[in-house]
């Protein structure tokens, strides 16, 4: 056992090895001050098969628990000549099932190492960057406390191409430290001729409690089942999971001999595994695959999120996000412009919640003209433009269930149109040049007119770029005005299937349209003064007019 912390436990768990026939040889870390070691040794005086080997200093990533682990394993070989298996665990390792049925286990087994091992191409829960170059380069310097030095002479060696070789020609494989060793397998490695050699090597390996045993016992084992019989599972940054109270249930699924790592304070754990023998589990196969899914669930959940939701400790690089938003939503642009009370007979069609213009300059347009919405959401500007993607996001998750609308156009603060394009969630629809038709009702000058116009269009274009672009992934649907006044039905039934129509009727009746008459003049007369309205389509200048103001030369069009 390496016990470096929680003495108190690490006894609990000692007695409880020694009291299944178990000989026990403790190492503890050098860094614990001597008091308390001595008062540790103390209380497990009473053991007659409990011992303790010399100490090292042992720190993360470097050879103190390699010689721990050759120091304790030394005295149990010695010590104990009818060990058959040798199984290294720490102070915070617990035995899930009776020791009475790894005994059994391991006597079937007399030959098997249970050890993982495996080439450095073949691992991939290696996180850092340093696979092969563990090996290669010499790392003398702690990670942990000397960070900058050890960052440092990592670089001056990949820039100098030094490399090491292995001795002997070896081959490097890497696992997990918590192995269960055969009395020949391990008296080999360390009764090793060459083993100073291969000391002085892995002396200078990163993590070589992670590749020492795990290589040489290539050399000498007759039979290698490259895997460990603890449980231990680690996150995506390679940090151990710690296993807490409420996951008894868990650990019982397994069918493994013995979890790490136990919190010092889970006396649920402590008490149902090493004091309720009807609570320990026996006979089966030792599987940790079967509780694989949930450890995925918990990597996903860590690294992904939930859809659409952002938070502070999981704040997402762009690109990372578990999608963009958290529900569908759908965007509509120019229909408001074109219809009257568009946003009143979309409510009534569809019995979604119809916005104006969220993302208008003069305020936020709530649905019936709320200031306030799900969330504190306030109609305030400032607070919008602090974090449009915020906003738009939290509008979507604080309303999920509810499926939201709102209108958009080259009026709107522009910060947006790139989110809800790259968003699969959104569904955009837009009639080109639809902004037309409220400065062609407005009663102003002309000159100031066709300046607005000008400066709508411009940016409806840079706008409908970013929506035919190869990374938009919106459901974008687009028509130039001209052709969805043709026949407006059809594409406005397109859009309130898709929506999800309550009463999955056809519509009967469009919204009402606002009157055109004069519309195509007034186009003609922008393209007379110098700016040229393209995003309508074509249109006649006579469109819109009765039939007995028509005059009988054939119209022209305004392309």
């Amino acid at each position: 056992m390496l016990v470096h912390t929680a003495l108190g436990r690490a006894e609990q768990v000692a007695r409880h090895w020694a009291a299944a026939g178990c000989p026990v040889v403790i190492h503890v870390d050098r860094k614990v001050d001597r008091a308390t070691f001595t008062a540790f040794r103390t209380a497990l005086a009473d053991l007659p098969d409990v011992r303790f080997s010399s100490r090292h200093r042992c720190e993360w990533g470097t050879w103190g628990i390699v010689a721990a682990s050759q120091s304790a394993s030394e005295m149990m070989l010695s010590d104990f000549p009818d060990v058959r298996h040798v199984y290294l665990s720490s102070g915070s390792c617990l035995p899930l099932r009776p020791v009475q049925d790894l005994i059994d286990y391991l006597a079937d087994r007399p030959r098997t190492d249970f050890i993982e091992s495996a080439t450095t191409p073949d691992v991939p829960w290696t996180v850092g960057g340093l696979d092969e170059e563990r090996f290669t380069l010499s790392f003398p310097f702690s990670w942990k406390r000397h960070r900058q030095l050890f960052d440092r002479w990592v670089r001056i060696q990949r820039k100098l191409g030094l490399k090491r070789k292995m001795p002997n020609g070896i081959v490097p494989h890497m696992g997990s430290q918590w192995w269960c060793l055969t009395r020949q397998t391990l008296s080999a490695i360390l009764e090793d001729p060459d083993r100073d050699l291969y000391d002085r090597f892995f002396k200078r390996v990163w993590i070589p409690d992670e590749s020492y045993f795990q290589t040489l016992a290539r050399l000498y084992s007759s039979n290698i089942e490259s895997r460990s019989l603890t449980l231990s599972k680690f996150d995506f940054q390679g940090k151990p999971h710690i296993f807490y109270d409420d996951h008894l249930q868990l650990l019982r699924r397994s069918d493994c001999f013995v979890a790490r790592k136990i919190w010092p304070h889970a006396d649920r754990l402590y008490e149902a595994f090493l004091t309720d023998p009807a609570g320990t589990m026996k006979g089966a196969e030792p599987n940790p695959g079967k509780i694989d899914r949930i450890f995925a669930k918990a990597v996903d959940r860590r690294t992904r999120g939930r859809p659409g939701l952002y938070m502070q400790s999981r704040f997402p690089h762009e690109g990372w996000e578990n999608g963009v938003t958290s529900g569908q939503y759908s965007v509509f642009e120019g229909f408001s412009d074109l219809f009257e009370d568009f946003e009143g007979w979309l409510t009534k069609v569809t019995g979604t919640r119809v916005h104006g213009h969220l993302f208008a300059t003069e305020r936020v347009e709530f649905a019936e003209g709320q200031t306030v919405m799900n969330g504190a959401l306030s109609d305030s500007t400032l607070h919008r433009d602090y974090n449009p993607q915020a906003f738009l996001t939290s509008l979507i998750w604080n309303a999920r269930g509810e499926r939201q609308c709102f209108q958009f156009g080259p009026g709107d603060a522009q910060d947006i149109d790139w989110i809800f394009a790259k968003d699969p969630n959104a569904q955009v629809s837009v009639i080109s040049g639809a902004w037309a038709v409220p400065l062609f009702k407005s009663n102003r000058n002309f000159a100031d007119l066709r300046k607005e116009a000008a400066q709508l269009q411009k940016i409806e274009a840079e706008h409908l770029k970013v929506l035919r672009s190869p990374y938009a992934k919106a459901r974008i649907r687009i028509w130039t005005m001209a052709e969805f006044i043709e026949n407006p039905m059809e594409p406005l039934q397109t859009i309130i299937d898709e929506i999800g129509n309550r009463s999955r009727r056809r519509l009967t009746e469009a919204p009402k349209m606002a009157d055109l008459t004069g519309f195509g003049q007034f186009l003609q007369n922008l393209k007379n003064q110098g700016m040229h309205p393209y995003l309508m389509g074509d249109f006649a200048v006579e469109r819109g007019l009765s039939k007995g103001d028509r005059p009988k030369r054939k119209p022209y069009l305004v392309r």
